[in-house]
């Protein structure tokens, strides 16, 4: 049987059928887990899975994912209506979804012709946040999602183990310095914790490529409860201003270094704007963060190098890698973000 017969086979026993003639159309953008286009009889949907290979440890969690849009359905309308999810391995040979198809486009380093100066993203992005952060996770069923206590501890902990699993050889040095450093100073956390997505930025987001307006949030795989400032810090570890270090550059995974754009205190201060809540002293979570980031690059690096992943673009990860490590030790180091 091939694929797309064992995915009928499969949404018969869930009371589904593909469309008449549906492929699997791969939809472009990410860089890991696979997102593909089809038919329903009902109407368009998206089948997400994670990447193939080895999986680093709690990446591409499809159950996870499945949980949370299945909370979200009927209270945070960016969340995609989830169809089904499949535990069953031999179907696909992975666990997967089907998620609801929704219009829009993700941007990611480079603004389309059509947004202007963009920084309508900007807003869009941040409202989009504290729109998340606002929710209650017990009111919504998520109250048990996550272990938010200790929560920068375990962060650091989590990615000090997957750093030292991409750099089995022993790490370099900035990385263990970075490491030591932060876990000299671990801030406690405070307030009530939020609902996370854990990688929210704009290519994370559908938008219409005119007014970008937000019509979806997408790849939940991460989410989790905890203090709301490291959603932003997040952001912010991806926001490049133009007097960051040249090497650090490549990583256009926010357009920020278009002409006229905040740098990263701004963005900072429009988010407690909206929001109406401080996010709290960030430059330890912004660091954690770009050691989160550094990491995740390796990873993919890694099955890249393991024949695992397709295409050229994963060949300069592992200098973006360490790049993003020098930056994020030397702000730290500055007490800056």
């Amino acid at each position: 049987m091939t694929e797309i017969d064992r995915l009928a086979a499969w949404l018969a026993g869930q009371q589904l059928a593909l469309a008449p003639g549906a492929r699997l159309q791969r939809l472009g953008g990410g860089i890991a887990n696979r997102n593909e286009r089809l038919h329903l009889e009902s109407g368009p949907a998206v089948l997400r899975r994670p990447p193939p290979g080895q999986l680093a440890a709690g990446a591409s969690d499809m159950a996870r994912e499945a949980r949370v849009l299945a909370a979200l359905a009927t209270v945070f309308p960016l969340a995609p209506r989830l169809i089904a999810f499949c535990d069953d391995d031999a179907v696909l040979g992975t666990k997967f979804q089907l998620i609801e198809w929704r219009p829009g486009v993700a941007i990611a380093g480079t603004l389309p012709a059509t947004a202007g100066d963009g920084l309508a993203l900007v807003e869009t992005t941040l409202q989009a946040m504290a729109a998340l952060h606002a929710l209650d996770p017990a009111a919504v069923g998520l109250g048990d999602l996550g272990k938010p206590e200790g929560f920068h501890a375990r962060q650091l902990k989590g990615w000090t183990a997957r750093a030292e699993a991409v750099w089995p050889d022993g790490l370099p040095a900035a990385v263990a310095a970075l490491i030591a450093a932060l876990g000299l100073a671990v801030p406690a956390e405070t307030g009530a914790p939020v609902l996370l997505h854990m990688d929210l930025k704009p290519d994370n987001l559908l938008v219409d490529p005119v007014t970008m307006q937000p019509t979806a949030m997408i790849d939940w795989d991460m989410a989790t409860r905890g203090p709301r400032g490291f959603d932003l810090a997040i952001l912010l570890s991806y926001w490049i201003e133009p007097g960051d270090p040249d090497d650090v550059k490549p990583l256009q995974a926010v357009p920020s270094l278009t002409p006229g754009w905040p740098g990263r205190a701004a963005v900072a201060a429009r988010y407690k704007a909206i929001s109406g809540h401080d996010p709290g002293d960030l430059v330890w979570p912004v660091a954690l963060a770009r050691l989160r980031l550094a990491v995740a690059w390796m990873q993919l690096y890694r099955k890249w190098q393991r024949g695992e992943m397709d295409g050229s673009r994963y060949q300069g990860f592992e200098p973006l890698a360490q790049a993003i490590i020098a930056h994020a030790l030397a702000q730290y180091q500055k007490g800056a973000l």
